[in-house]
């Protein structure tokens, strides 16, 4: 499966079963095993390419650390089909190559509620599943208290310890943008690889971004991870980089990077004019954000005497209770922004005020009866605020095959730079 014949995202169980006809086709090459196992029980496999052998140059791939973010299993196999294929990413450059499949099975499984093709926006936020941060593997040790830690970033620390990587590679994908990376370290040259490899598949480059307003652009699409003591993000994030899973490597001597992917494009993400009133823009963001809030806040008190899962109520009560400092924040960051403000800034700023209420109400729609006055409510305000936005920012769908294209492309371009 070098790439997916169809414009699907493959699921979980049909990566693994791929996994395992990978290796017993490379026997001697490749090896697949259980690193640990998730909350509910789930294993989490590693692949492996390569031999293990003194002094080898360690590389880990994760894949599936965001449960709404489909894209990374398929990115996995890609990139360990083509290092098996050539010595040179392996053997000849003294490596080997590991590869989480999936770090958040059990998010993944809620995740491939619903169509297995390609969803239309509104389909999209309907099924996807996000845990709140303090379960997400990745970032979980930067928040959960040290006596109670997820077993999935649990395995995923022990697994750094062993292979103690050059580089960790994290897949992630966004729902409406463009592609970029975050890197914990400046890697020279990356900017202009990752450049070339979106040039090629039309895919643009995303020169803004909220998830790193604060890290320090080394070249376009490409942002290094502030100073310790340094800003990294919004206040209203409870994450924390810094005790993140991506520092891991830094004990010995490695480096991470996040390759971000999108599933409908936007051009305006790529748009490195000053913009010509950010706080005008924001402000009405902010004052969008707000009402959305409101409106998904009334109907998800209308839900509460519905409300079964508790999981997906905290997630709903979670986001609801974010917005308004998600507004302050955009309101104010004109007067004092990290970094002067272009427009594909504010395009990416006013994607993710739009967003908020959309995983809102998508995971509303999951607490209410299938069918009844509240499930058309909610399925009436995803579609609004689904076509609002893919409006607003013209948006494109990526087919599949090129998401895994340009993310499986970046890594191994990645890889190369380090390597060599």
């Amino acid at each position: 499966m070098s790439q997916p014949t169809v414009d699907a995202y493959p699921d979980v169980a049909g990566i693994v079963a791929a996994a395992s006809a990978f290796v017993r086709f490379r026997p001697g090459l490749c090896t697949l095993r259980v690193a640990g196992r998730s909350r509910e029980g789930r294993p989490l496999y590693v692949l492996t390419v390569g031999h293990d052998r003194p002094r080898v140059r360690n590389i880990l791939v994760v894949a599936g650390a965001h449960a709404d973010e489909r894209i990374g299993g398929a990115s996995a196999m890609r990139i360990a089909e083509r290092v098996a294929r050539d010595p040179h990413l392996h053997a000849g450059a003294g490596a080997a190559w590991h590869f989480v499949l999936c770090l958040d099975p059990d998010g993944a499984l809620r995740t491939e509620d619903g169509p297995a093709v390609r969803r239309t926006p509104a389909a999209h936020f309907r099924h996807a599943y996000r845990p709140p941060a303090d379960e997400q593997p990745e970032w979980a040790p930067s928040i959960r208290p040290a006596h109670d830690p997820l077993p999935e970033s649990e395995a995923l620390l022990t697994l750094i310890d062993e292979l103690r990587p050059v580089l960790q590679c994290s897949l992630h994908g966004n729902d409406i943008g463009g592609a970029w990376a975050q890197v914990t370290r400046e890697l020279p040259g990356l900017a202009e690889t990752l450049g070339t490899v979106c040039a090629e598949r039309d895919v643009p480059v995303q020169t803004g971004t909220y998830d790193a307003l604060y890290w320090r652009a080394t070249g376009p699409g490409v942002y290094a991870m502030p100073a310790p003591g340094e800003r990294s993000q919004f206040d209203s994030l409870p994450e924390d980089v810094a005790g993140s899973t991506w520092i891991r490597p830094h004990a010995y001597g490695g480096m991470t990077a996040l390759f971000e992917v999108p599933m409908w494009a936007s051009a305006g993400i790529a748009d490195p004019a000053p913009h010509p009133d950010p706080g005008r823009a924001l402000a009405t963001a902010a004052a969008r954000l707000r009402d959305q809030t409101r409106t998904t806040a009334a109907l998800l008190d209308r839900a509460r005497p519905y409300a079964g899962d508790p999981q997906l109520l905290r997630i709903t009560e979670g986001l609801i209770a974010m917005a308004p400092q998600v507004a302050e924040e955009w309101e104010a960051l004109d007067a004092a922004p990290p970094v002067p403000l272009t427009r594909a800034h504010v395009a990416a700023l006013d994607i993710a005020a739009r967003r908020m209420p959309l995983r809102a109400a998508g995971t509303l729609r999951r607490l209410v009866p299938a069918r009844g006055a509240l499930a058309e409510e909610a399925d009436r305000l995803l579609r609004a605020w689904s076509a609002d936005l893919t409006t607003a920012h013209a948006t494109r769908w990526l087919p599949v095959p090129t998401q895994v294209d340009v993310q499986s492309e970046s890594v191994l371009a990645t890889a190369r730079l380090l390597l060599s």
